[in-house]
């Protein structure tokens, strides 16, 4: 969530960003909105404030009135007093009912994209920030996609999945249940080398711990809600593990704070028919490890590239082919201000596929969270928040599977041979 005085101190700013992000006309009306909301709630506080003061000083009044023996003065003041009351009660709704408003009108504003936020509508447009370099794999008119290739060796099981819980709930079982625990662990080691704290979260949330990262409102159809009891099933770890630092003062000293964590991830996202969605291409429940950073807000960009490095590392060793791509306007997400999509190549589908987002939201998710530390002149500011796929496992097991089978089986990269405890699954 933006800051008032951000979006008062740079209103053509937030305008082209929001401009950036395809919002027209009316659509920008929100900004306006915003500031005469504030402009309301600082006039009400005024008034309010006076009549407080007021009273303040005519109740001290009072008391000295009554030690004097001025009983009728007193009357006549304390009268006064209590016939401000019911201007007091009117004045502190009308602050909650504006402080409401202009919390929800706050929660309308994405953030402000960062200047390297190419122009776009859709995802078409996302400009390519690295690529491969090499020639892309062909593996023949014969290759098989990674669907088929489930069944023939027995991984996974979309048919009993459906029967268990319904479409999109894959089923893995045998060397695809031990492939995927295998790469877990993987990628929690490697995340581990690299300085991360690990975490194993609820996997359910409260209302505030998903409005604290921005899921909510935003992204409220697309999560799983546990009705009765009111929570939410996560659609990534980033919700429960940024939220360890929700209503937290850091000391800048503790920065860099690198938390990671594996979880099944839930999305009721619906998307197109065909191969875009078969197989594991989109489902509504699957493995992630997540890496999250909180750092000093001079530190972010540099923590952004660390964990750019840090993905590219992990599909350098399971010997996928990658490009990084840098998201337009249009398809940037609601809190993020600069987002990098990591895809692999799968040779079999012939296409691109996403495996990872690594996002800095820069203050807009800690300004919800209120995760703030004391810097060296002892004044409290609001952290930078960031996170990252590292990575979401149905997408790297489908091009892991296409890109490597032979004629003997699929032949698995050296790096985590020893976690799935195998050399080729056949």
């Amino acid at each position: 969530m933006l800051q008032v005085n951000f979006i008062r101190d740079n209103k053509e700013q937030v305008l082209a960003g929001l401009q950036t992000r395809n919002y027209k006309g009316e659509q920008l009306a929100i900004v306006d909105k915003v500031l005469a909301l504030d402009d309301q709630r600082k006039s009400t506080q005024t008034k309010l404030d006076s009549i407080l003061a007021a009273n303040n000083k005519i109740s001290k009044e009072i008391g000295g009135l009554y030690k004097q023996g001025k009983r009728e003065e007193a009357e006549v003041l304390k009268a006064q007093v209590e016939s401000q009351k019911g201007k007091v009660k009117e004045l502190e709704e009308e602050m909650r009912q504006v402080k409401a408003q202009l919390t929800d009108a706050l929660l309308d504003i994405p953030n402000v994209p960062h200047p390297n936020v190419p122009p776009g509508n859709t995802d078409e447009d996302n400009e390519v920030f690295q690529d491969w370099g090499n020639d892309l794999p062909d593996m023949g008119e014969g290759a098989q996609p990674h669907w088929e290739l489930g069944k023939k060796y027995n991984l996974f099981d979309f048919e009993l999945g459906v029967k268990i819980a319904g479409a999109g709930f894959p089923l893995f079982r045998g060397k695809g249940a031990r492939l995927q625990r295998g790469l877990i662990n993987f990628f929690l080691d490697e995340a581990h080398k690299a300085g991360y704290e690990e975490f194993m979260p609820p996997l359910l949330v409260n209302e505030d711990s998903a409005r604290a990262t921005g899921q909510l409102p935003d992204k409220e159809g697309q999560m799983y809600h546990a009705t009765k009891d009111n929570l939410y099933l996560i659609p990534t770890a980033e919700v429960p593990v940024t939220n360890v630092c929700r209503d937290v003062i850091l000391n800048e000293k503790d920065f860099p704070i690198k938390m990671t964590g594996h979880t099944p991830c839930f999305r009721r996202e619906a998307g197109s028919y065909g191969k875009e969605v078969k197989g594991l291409n989109r489902v509504h429940q699957f493995e992630k490890v997540e890496i999250v950073q909180i750092v000093h807000p001079e530190k972010s960009y540099e923590a952004l590239q660390e964990m750019l490095n840090h993905v590219e590392g992990l599909l350098q060793q399971l010997e996928l082919p990658y490009r990084i791509l840098t998201l337009c306007g249009g398809d940037l997400g609601f809190t993020s201000a600069l987002t990098y999509d990591f895809e692999v190549y799968s040779a079999a589908q012939k296409r691109w596929l996403e495996v990872s987002s690594v996002s800095n939201f820069e203050t807009y998710q800690s300004n919800r969270l209120k995760v703030r530390f004391k810097g060296g002149d002892k004044k409290t500011q609001l952290a930078h928040t960031l996170n990252g796929s590292a990575l979401a496992l149905p997408r790297i097991i489908a091009a892991l599977l296409e890109n490597n089978q032979t004629a003997e089986g699929i032949r698995l990269p050296k790096a985590i041979q020893s976690y799935v405890g195998m050399e080729i699954i056949s």
